[in-house]
């Protein structure tokens, strides 16, 4: 039988014959190398280990034969592992830490980890487990980024397992506390306690809020795409596609912002933040890497408060983006779970005792605009932004007849219509006039033959500003359908109206197409790099590479600055923040 060596043994000097540390250098992939450091452990005893591949490093204590949980560092010589274990940290010392870090994984990767260690065969739903140690987190990180004093608690100190249990159910408690109507109150995490020490081991050393959110939107996204997203041709935006979204509409402090069919809620998220930023220069502030945990002005408050709408008819995204919303809004969402397509049966749906307990306050200030209060047709929102599901029919004529674009050219009803057609004609109601949108389509809308009729029902009713041909890539690994943003204004011949856009047959029109995918044909994300060496923002996020706009000037000029060009030009009327 062959004998296996371990790389490095360090052992105690009280206790020469027994090992204390065993390093593994070996496997280049970390779940390999675990492996390996975790036969070793067993067949030594010894209660830490350490894998590196020369970038990345972690640190692991046995903790018995079965689990390994993460450290924060090994003992320095005077120090014991009670000593590492029982150390204080507050949110300076987990920003150093993270910062620190050459090679850092994921918080995909962690969770792709405890899913293959513990949860694949823990018997609970990954997504609720994991989604409840998320958002306990992120309360324990908001708490401590705003009181910088105060103790991290989300950690793995050395307690008793028991004891990690007790506290962390009672932060999870005032997560809940904090940010209603994501969790019922008799919800419990129903991990052992075993694998929650793995668990609250493996997510603390890692910092979750930044200064846009896309580290805990990406890991949600995964989550959800996992369990229910694919099924109904829904897929979460990429937040580059987003962001140059939000940056050709402008949404500002005094509009109405929706999102029809929200998903994790990308575009409001991303739309809030735009305009908190303006309301930080305005009032002389910065923004720091920590601008999401942040107190904020009481401006930015109430604009998520009161501007900004949110539907979807997912369970599982609808509690997602309210967290990413009550986060973004200090506790403040108007993220409502409502089917958008029927809203026939919305009075139906808020007569549900928990439905009216969570959503009933976003539903009031919803039913305020509307242009005509006896039913839900026609809002009155400034600016919408939207990416509809664009897999499956809408079968349920009761539903099919309440649009016009359902209609066939002899005045009958489709038997079966697609549901990004009806969310176009949706999604149009639900603007005032002079009201501007940004709507991912998939390519067909624009080109095919048979969908003429849908093109001339937008252009009746709109001016269209732009087309952006998005790359093949860019929904990937989730599907390589082919896809562009249409961006349009509903007309307005009200001279001297807020929304000027009057009614005219010739005028021009953007055109772009991407060229940097910023994915490659696996989906993964491809960063820029400069000499050799990754981009980083001035808060040290990773930078893709894309052409859709410039990236606080670290890259070029790309589509929505060529579009703010085409619109100084072409006046249109919610462009006066372009000549700025």
């Amino acid at each position: 039988m062959e004998t296996k060596r371990a790389d490095i043994v360090i052992r105690d000097k009280d206790h020469p014959d027994s090992a204390y540390i065993i390093i593994e250098l070996k496997k280049p992939r970390l779940k390999d190398g675990k492996d390996q450091l975790k036969s070793y452990c067993h067949a030594t005893g010894a209660p830490i280990g350490v894998w590196t591949n020369g970038g990345a490093i972690s640190y692991y204590h046995r903790k018995d034969p079965n689990y390994f949980v993460e450290l924060t560092d090994i003992p320095a010589q005077a120090e014991t592992l009670a000593d590492v274990l029982r150390e204080d940290f507050r949110m300076a010392d987990l920003v150093k830490k993270f910062n620190e870090q050459t090679e850092r994984k994921s918080l995909r990767q962690r969770i792709e980890e405890m899913e293959d260690e513990v949860l694949a065969n823990a018997g609970v739903d990954v997504f609720e487990e994991v989604f409840k140690l998320i958002f306990t987190k992120l309360y324990d990180e908001l708490e401590s980024t705003r009181n910088e004093t105060r103790q991290l608690q989300f950690r793995n100190t050395g307690q008793t397992e028991a004891e990690l249990n007790q506290k962390i159910q009672t932060l999870f408690d005032k997560a809940k506390d904090k940010w209603e109507g994501v969790f019922s109150d008799s919800d419990k995490i129903n991990l052992s306690r075993s694998h929650l020490s793995v668990c609250v081991s493996s997510l603390q050393d890692y910092k979750l809020f930044n200064s846009n959110l896309e580290v805990i939107d990406e890991a949600f996204e995964y989550l959800v795409s996992k369990s229910s997203k694919g099924e109904k041709g829904q897929y979460f935006t990429p937040r580059y596609v987003i962001d140059m979204c939000v940056k050709m509409l402008d949404p500002k402090e005094e509009e109405f912002l929706i999102d029809t069919a929200a998903g994790s809620s990308g575009f409001t998220v991303h739309g809030i933040f735009h305009v908190w930023r303006k309301i930080l220069e305005d009032e002389g502030l910065t923004a720091s890497h920590l601008f999401t945990a942040e107190k904020k002005p009481l401006r930015c408050e109430d604009y998520v408060r009161d501007k900004v709408f949110a539907i979807d008819f997912d369970e599982k995204s609808v509690r997602v983006a309210r967290t990413l919303n009550l986060i973004a809004g200090d506790g403040q969402t108007n993220v409502l779970h409502l089917n958008t397509l029927d809203a026939e049966r919305w009075d139906e749906t808020a007569d549900n005792e928990y439905w009216n307990d969570t959503y009933n306050e976003g539903f009031r200030k919803l039913k305020k605009l509307r242009a005509d209060k006896s039913g839900y047709k026609a809002f009155e929102f400034d600016v919408l932004m939207a990416n509809p599901p664009f897999a499956g029919d809408i079968k349920e004529s009761r539903i099919i007849h309440k649009y016009e674009l359902a209609r066939k050219t002899s005045g009958k009803y489709e038997t079966a219509v697609g549901r990004d057609i009806l969310f176009i004609e949706r999604n149009l109601d639900f603007l005032k006039d002079g009201g501007r949108m940004a709507i991912v389509l998939p390519q067909g809308r624009f080109n095919n033959s048979s969908d003429k009729r849908i093109r001339e029902f937008i252009a009746e009713r709109c001016r269209i500003l732009a087309v952006v041909g998005l790359h093949g890539n860019t929904f990937k690994p989730h599907t390589g359908t082919k896809t562009s943003v249409l961006f349009v204004q509903k007309w307005n011949d009200v001279k001297g109206s807020e929304h000027y856009c009057p009614r005219t047959d010739d005028y021009n029109i953007f055109f772009a197409t991407q060229r940097k995918s910023g994915k490659d044909n696996s989906g993964e994300k491809i960063y820029a790099t400069r000499n050799g060496f990754l981009l980083r923002d001035e808060h040290g996020h990773e930078i893709v590479e894309h052409d859709l706009f410039n990236h606080e000037n670290l890259t070029e000029d790309g589509i929505a600055e060529a579009f703010r060009e085409f619109a100084k030009k072409e006046k249109l009327s919610f462009a006066t923040d372009f000549f700025a």
